[in-house]
């Protein structure tokens, strides 16, 4: 049976700035990704790999094209719409990872949950089972600047995976991290991603690249080169 694809992206073409100062950031570009697959996206800086990221997350609009999430077109939801989707189906993990500081771990991991209105209780729950997957638990109580940069870094990988996320869209994700901290974490990217997800991740490190399933190579805005890689390195 075919796994089923929960990103689908066609024709994405985004440009900035005019005339002699115009810049294609996405030139025509396409994707799809099914439930249990990583791809890794690589390329020199400003080839468009955290452009595209943008779009497939809906955080950044295209001049032309059409992405879909879970067969849902993003330019066909209003903006409450694409904010429920954003928050309920995909998970969002950043180099600079968005934690809010006056909040503790817990608290961090939990505000999804508490902005769609989940009783404290289930939250709880999935909160703790969440710390406990990441190996974070006993820093559940601290605030992100009490804490070391791969347990922040954790910490963004557990909120990013609370609920019932099925897409994770991940800029850089491992890179401020030593080796021992990236190794973990896209080791845990990588279990979730084998329990059904579907993953993209920018990355300049072809040692991170080759957990995927794929690697596309960006340049330019376009996508000029599809690599299957050896998944699931252990």
């Amino acid at each position: 049976m075919s796994k089923s694809i929960l990103i689908s992206a066609a024709g994405l073409t985004r440009t900035f700035g005019s005339g002699e100062n115009s810049v294609i950031a996405l030139n025509d570009v396409a994707i799809e990704v099914q439930a249990g697959e990583l791809v890794a996206i690589m390329g020199s800086s400003g080839s468009g790999k955290s452009t595209l990221l943008a779009a497939l997350g809906g955080l950044d609009s295209v001049d032309a094209g059409v992405v879909e999430i879970e067969g849902r077109a993003l330019s066909d939801l209003n903006a409450a719409e694409s904010a429920r989707l954003r928050r309920q189906s995909l998970g969002f993990v950043f180099q600079d990872l968005n934690l809010v500081s006056s909040l503790t771990i817990r608290e961090n991991v939990a505000l999804p949950l508490e902005l769609d209105g989940i009783p404290s209780k289930a939250a709880a729950a999935q909160v703790a089972a969440a710390l406990e997957e990441m190996s974070i638990a006993e820093i559940a109580h601290r605030y992100p600047d009490q804490v070391s940069g791969g347990q922040r870094q954790k910490a963004a990988i557990a909120r990013c995976f609370i609920g019932q996320r099925k897409i994770l869209l991940a800029d850089e994700p491992t890179g401020a991290l030593d080796s021992r901290n990236s190794e973990d974490v896209i080791r845990m990217i990588r279990n979730k991603i084998d329990q059904g997800l579907a993953g993209v991740l920018v990355t300049h490190d072809a040692k991170i690249a080759a957990w995927a399933d794929r690697i596309l190579i960006m340049r330019d805005g376009a996508i000029i080169e599809e690599i299957n890689s050896a998944a699931g390195v252990n």
